[in-house]
Formats: structure tokens, sequence, C-alpha cells
């Protein structure tokens, strides 16, 4: 079960971030592309040594096939992806307007700033806590190029979005700097924090008693 949240919470942020530069067209610009391949990186560091990073049925296919993957793995494996590819899609298209805000009816740029702010928090909170901490990682010489790329990657795809803030030091800061009102900063502490929890229990899981170290 661990391989199978690893490979949809790798899969759900990869689309995540495509469909924001899809949707987002010209107000990402060129650094979109930049940021698609930051998310890969990141989430392949993250938890490529629990699942092996595959993200992509038809690399599971090729995995499979080359005789890397348990024939018993691939169907999870690849229900994982699509119902993660569709979750992120439709993330997406709610933090950008759209079908899914206006079936939900949550298209405020109220309920845009949390949403974000929670999953790229959530993002990068796992990415450091897999690529830092974790046993499977240990001795590793990326960490840092890692954490960096995830703050990237959220800073272009949903930047325009939040301000890009992931911490509630910067929502402190964004806060003096007046980018961000003062009544507006709990739409940056409570998703923030909140995600920060929830990748700490979502690494224990993935990552076995073994981690609680």
């Amino acid at each position: 079960m661990n391989k199978y949240i690893v490979e949809f919470i790798g899969t759900f942020f990869l689309v995540f971030v495509i469909g924001n530069v899809v949707l987002g067209g010209e107000a990402i610009g060129p650094l979109g592309a930049a940021a698609i391949g930051a998310t890969l990186i990141v989430m392949i560091f993250a938890g490529g040594h629990i699942s092996g990073a595959h993200y992509n049925p038809a690399v599971t296919l090729a995995v499979t096939l080359r005789g890397k993957c348990d024939m018993i793995d691939v169907v999870p494996y690849i229900i994982s992806q699509c119902l993660a590819g569709v979750a992120g899609a439709f993330v997406a298209m709610q933090v950008r307007g759209g079908a899914a805000a206006e079936m939900l009816d949550l298209s405020s740029a109220q309920t845009s700033v949390l949403i974000v702010e929670c999953l790229m928090t959530f993002a990068l909170c796992y990415v450091i806590l897999n690529v830092a901490t974790a046993e499977g990682t240990a001795g590793n010489s990326f960490y840092g190029l890692a954490i960096g790329l995830t703050v990237f990657a959220g800073a272009v795809g949903v930047g325009g979005i939040s301000g890009g803030a992931f911490n509630p030091a910067v929502a402190l800061a964004l806060c003096v700097m007046k980018k961000a009102a003062w009544p507006d900063i709990w739409m940056y502490l409570v998703p923030q924090l909140v995600a920060g929890a929830l990748a700490a229990v979502v690494f224990r899981i993935t990552n076995g008693e073994d981690e609680e170290d």
C-alpha cells in the first residue's frame, strides 16, 4: 500500500503543476516547462526509494516488461496514477476557475489561496522529510536541490494565486511588506500548519515504523 500512496502523491503533484501551467497560460510564462520538470525531479527524489517513482502508466508497463516491477503491483500502480491524474486536473481547474470551480461553487480567490498553500506546503514538507530524514535516502547529495526545486515549482505554478509563501515565516513577511493583508494571514498559516502535520503523517505511513527514531 505504501508504494501506491507514493505513486498517487507523485502523479498528483506532477499533473497539478502541469494543469496550472496549461490553464495559467501567459500568466505562467516560459518557466512553466521548467516547473513541470522540477516537479518530476523532486517527486522522484522523494518517492524513488519507496515505489520506484513511476508516476506514469507507460513507465510502469516498461519497467514491468523489463522485469523490475512485480506483476502484482502493475494494476494498483496504474489505478493510483490514473486516479491521481484526474484529481490533479480537477484541483488545478478549481484553483484556476472553470468547470470544477463552478461545480463546487468554490471559485473565490480565498478558496484558491487555501488550496494552493496547503498543497504546496505539503509537497515541500513531504519532499524535505523524504530526502533529508528518511533512511532510504540517507547520505544523499541532492536534498538541497530537491527542496529548492520544490519551492521553484510551486512559485512558478501557483505563485500568481497566493504569492507562493508555503512557509508561515514567509506569510508574515508578505504581510509586513504589504503584499498580503494582515486579516488574511490565517489563509496562509492554517493550511500551511495543517499541511506540515499531514506530511508527517504520510511520511510515517509510507516509510514504515523504522523511521520513528
